[in-house]
């Protein structure tokens, strides 16, 4: 039987690409967002994949723990699960409300609590599985993220903790911390601070080590290997995963 991976926010940017890495190694997706997912799930059947679309809001405990048993009733298991949804309500701190505050944190960190919960309800009688938690390099503080930049390093905590709790039962727990990743959500800031999308991406590019900015897939492919055997013995971890931007 296939693996059954779960991925949130899988409608489009770093999600799609990570559900689309995971059903071209074989793996059942499920593709979790509260955003119009058929566009990735046909990409995948189109490929020969299996996918089956859910729509949920993370911050949701019941919607939550309704649609992972749902899965694992259809797909037959929770083998990996990618906490992986998210928004943005940037502001300076004297500007931002509270409802910003709250929004960005319910998402992402309360939704990568109560999807983690969840899922290990089928992972510790199977006594294996993978959550892979998406972070971020703002998670080491950057100006006008005070709500994201909270909201990511909780799950840095969260991971680690996770992976403390979970690991007697054969469940790996870890994190990756993207840099700057082309994607919608990314286009979006670039027009809310007036600038070009290209012109971001540029000047991002000339900070990093690696003078280039990173794509999805990027992100894709280290979620991936952290929920593949090859990383068995890895569990606990955040992977920055920035083309050397902190350096």
């Amino acid at each position: 039987m296939s693996r059954v991976a779960i991925v949130t926010g899988a409608a489009r940017g770093i999600g799609a690409a990570t559900a689309r890495q995971f059903a071209s190694e074989g793996a059942a997706v499920a593709v979790l967002d509260l955003g119009d997912t058929s566009e990735v799930v046909e990409q995948i059947r189109s490929s020969g994949g299996t996918a089956v679309s859910f729509s949920c809001d993370v911050s949701d405990e019941a919607q939550v723990d309704s649609v992972i048993d749902k899965i694992a009733a259809e797909l037959g298991s929770v083998d990996v699960l990618v906490n992986n949804a998210g928004v943005l309500r940037d502001n300076l701190l004297h500007k931002m409300s509270a409802s910003d505050w709250d929004i960005v944190m319910n998402v992402h960190l309360r939704g990568a609590f109560l999807c983690s919960r969840a899922a290990q309800r089928h992972m510790v009688p199977q006594r294996s599985g993978k959550i892979v938690n998406t972070s971020s390099v703002s998670a080491l503080g950057n100006r006008g993220q005070a709500n994201y930049a909270a909201a990511k390093a909780g799950i840095q905590g969260l991971t680690r903790t996770l992976a403390m709790e979970l690991g007697p039962f054969g469940i790996n727990v870890n994190a990756v911390a993207p840099g700057f990743i082309v994607t919608e959500m990314t286009d979006a800031t670039a027009a809310r601070v007036g600038v070009a999308a290209a012109d971001m991406q540029a000047k991002a590019a000339e900070i990093t080590p690696l003078r280039r900015v990173g794509q999805p897939s990027d992100i894709a492919s280290v979620v991936a290997f952290l929920a593949s055997d090859a990383a068995s013995f890895i569990t606990g971890q955040t992977i920055y995963v920035d083309g050397g931007r902190r350096l």
